[in-house]
């Protein structure tokens, strides 16, 4: 670890530096700078493309943007690596971080020969929030999509993987944490699949939202300068340019409702991984489970033998951390006093620290899956030692066949009680049941009653979605 990272105050940016590298680009500052950059670039490019009917724009007459300008403006949508820092030392002496951004930009397109007047279109009907929104929801979109890509999708491959293999390993099922109906191994990782797989849709799902409408989202001063232009067809393109959803309706700031949906959901999809977190880790704990210890690795400071869950602790940690924050940004961002208070800016410059919490734990839940498999010794033990789960079978055959208080006889029999299969085959033999049945509920054995969870598992794993 760098001396930087050992300085770090928070854990994103030194012990789990490595798991969050791909978001860096994205999500910190100079990821916001550069995103800022693009969409001054992107406005002053977009306005030389409608300068058919921006005629009073003295800047774009009569021929538009030079083919140097232009070049200029296009190379910045995909800012120089020093772009940041050098707006940084601007904003140091403006003490306002979107004004340097511009100052940036004009600087840029002066130096490529830009007149006066075409330096003025830079920000040009700006107001600092139509700069910030449209970039924070760029940075959001691609993170969401880079996420996915690099660390949710290799979850929920190993998890298919997990369940593919184990499909029809039977395990005895635990309720309130009391024996109960056998499962398959397989099965229970295939539910998580497929919770994973609607809540990470409906994260995706979640609409990316900008406005462009000036300083209290009525086009004051666009009106005023030119009452013929149809500005809110000409905004609403540009925002639709970028990849987002045009919101029409905003004060000075986009009110972030979007934003909310965004982090609510992606909360919903970490609880799912906080609750397979603990079950794996109960499963490693009942010895279902085994880790693949790691050569050189240390389990315990004075107990050589400890091999321990760690990476499910670690997943389990990081995503109740991000949770914190995401649950308070879908409860904060969307209130703003009047038209604009500032309150949103400083929570806005954390989405770096609740994502990056995010892919730590996927990183660490990744790694903790390639070192699991089935003890499959422990799992029939734990099954053959528990006979009267198959008392739900022979109950319910009773019932079929019309006995009499079937349920209650056999709670009499189980209930507390500790059984074996001898005992229930002698109930079995005294029920007026015929033959052929009586002979199939006698053979019945813990592991083979699993139902139809090894159909179940493989269903899931193959509907993909």
């Amino acid at each position: 670890m760098s001396q930087s990272g050992l300085d770090a105050l928070s854990p994103i940016d030194g012990r789990y530096r490595t798991a969050t590298d791909f978001l860096r680009p994205l999500l910190s500052e100079a990821g916001l700078i550069r995103e800022r950059i693009r969409i001054e670039a992107a406005w002053l490019l977009h306005l030389d493309s409608q300068r058919a009917q921006l005629g009073f724009l003295v800047g774009l007459r009569p021929e538009g943007l030079t083919t140097a300008v232009r070049a200029a403006a296009t190379a910045l949508l995909d800012p120089p690596a020093e772009a940041a820092a050098d707006v940084k030392t601007i904003e140091a002496r403006t003490n306002h971080d979107v004004k340097a951004v511009e100052y940036y930009v004009r600087s840029r397109l002066e130096a490529a020969g830009a007149s006066p007047a075409v330096l003025e279109l830079v920000h040009f009907g700006c107001t600092s929030e139509d700069i910030n929104n449209l970039a924070y929801a760029r940075m959001l979109q691609a993170a969401r999509m880079q996420i996915i890509v690099q660390a949710i999708e290799p979850v929920m491959a190993a998890i298919s993987a997990f369940s593919a293999a184990n499909a029809a390993v039977p395990m005895l099922a635990r309720t309130h944490g009391q024996t109960a109906s056998p499962t398959t191994l397989g099965k229970e990782f295939a539910n998580v699949l497929v919770r994973l797989r609607r809540a990470q849709s409906r994260w995706q799902a979640v609409p990316i939202l900008g406005k462009w409408n000036g300083a209290v989202g009525n086009y004051n001063a666009h009106h005023a300068v030119a009452p013929q232009v149809d500005w809110q067809t000409l905004a609403a393109s540009f925002v639709t340019s970028l990849g987002l959803q045009f919101n029409a309706y905003t004060t000075q700031i986009e009110p972030h409702d979007w934003i909310g949906e965004f982090c609510d959901a992606l909360a919903a999809f970490d609880v799912v991984l906080i609750d397979f977190s603990r079950d794996v880790w109960g499963y490693v704990s009942l010895g279902y489970l085994r880790q693949r210890p790691k050569a050189g690795e240390v389990g315990s400071s004075t107990m050589p033998h400890k091999v321990n869950p760690i990476d499910f602790e670690n997943a389990e940690g990081n995503l109740g951390l991000a949770n914190v924050l995401l649950r308070h940004f879908a409860d904060k961002l969307p209130v703003s006093r009047w038209q604009r208070d500032l309150t949103d800016s400083t929570v806005l410059r954390n989405f770096g620290t609740a994502l990056g919490h995010v892919a730590v734990a996927l990183r660490a839940l990744h790694r903790g899956l390639g070192r699991i498999e089935a003890d499959r010794e422990r799992l029939a033990a734990d099954l053959a030692a528990a006979p009267e789960v198959l008392a739900e079978a022979i109950q319910t055959a009773m019932r079929a066949a019309g006995i009499p208080n079937g349920y209650e006889r056999l709670k009499d029999l189980t209930r507390g009680q500790v059984i074996g299969l001898e005992a229930l085959r002698a109930l079995v033999s005294q029920l007026d049941l015929p033959a052929d049945e009586k002979k199939r509920l006698a053979t019945l054995q813990p592991a083979d009653y699993v139902g139809l969870a090894t159909l179940l598992a493989r269903t899931a794993i193959a509907a993909k979605t």
